[in-house]
């Protein structure tokens, strides 16, 4: 238990997040975490750090830490996770054509290469509205990695736009498949860290654009960008991830 850190931060409230929102199996999707610790703070721009895995369908507490972020905490006190403002200096691309996108997602569709899974992200295996089904294809002509996505309104509050939640999840796989498709990232990889900034709603049953790039690699850790913009081009969110490789090389069973 980490008694100093407990000590020092005041329980907010309660979370227990859902045993259908999963990356790997039975760990909680990490984009999700991550919007729901943002979703209680103020600040336009946080970084979300992981320091363990967190779990699904299992009771967790929501504090507030001395140095006015957000952390997510097991039944002993250990913190999982941690959400704090910050600032996100980010060179984005220009955001491709949606004719474009929408043409490389139904390439990537119909390769045959995805493996069918039930990741809360990018699972083909979910069921309309319990999963993103945001489905990242390579566009190697321009080095992204894209979606064409409309989000299910069933992800959606009652003013039509997605929760916090949702909007950070649609920020996490994009960015991985960044990191296997780019860098070569070994399989088993995880969210580190997340840092986003949210600029405008993201309205369901809307198309929009999902578009990841790599950035930087060093040894485990690899670095890439991610946004989320209106079939138009206009920006709703833009994340950079830092992803890390398993110290030992893994075949995770998705499922």
């Amino acid at each position: 238990m980490w008694k100093d850190d407990e000590a020092q931060m005041i329980r907010l409230d309660e979370i227990t997040i859902p045993e259908h929102v999963f990356g790997y199996p039975e760990v909680a999707f990490g984009g999700y975490v991550a919007g729901a610790l943002a979703g209680r703070s103020p600040a336009v721009t946080q970084r979300v750090d992981f320091r363990g895995t967190v779990p699904v369908g299992t009771p967790l507490t929501i504090a507030r830490t001395e140095r006015g972020g957000v952390a997510l905490t097991d039944a002993a006190g250990r913190i999982l996770t941690e959400a704090h403002s910050a600032t996100l200096d980010l060179d984005v691309p220009q955001c491709p054509e949606w004719a474009q996108v929408q043409t490389a997602t139904e390439r990537g569709l119909r390769s045959g290469k995805r493996e069918v899974t039930r990741c809360y992200g990018c699972g083909q295996g979910c069921e309309p509205g319990k999963g993103l089904r945001l489905f990242p294809c390579t566009l190697r002509e321009r080095g992204l990695i894209v979606s064409a996505w409309t989000p299910d309104p069933a992800l959606a509050g009652p003013d039509g736009t997605l929760s916090i939640e949702n909007v950070w999840s649609a920020l996490d796989c994009p960015g991985g498949v960044a990191g296997f498709a780019y860098h070569r990232m070994a399989t088993g990889a995880v969210t580190a860290a997340l840092t986003t900034t949210v600029l405008a709603p993201v309205e369901a049953g809307v198309a929009h654009i999902s578009y990841a790039w790599p950035r930087s690699a060093e040894g485990r850790k690899h670095t890439v960008g991610v946004a989320l913009a209106t079939a138009a081009g206009e920006l709703c969110a833009v994340a950079e991830a830092l992803w890390i490789e398993p110290r030992e090389p893994v075949s995770p069973t998705l499922v």
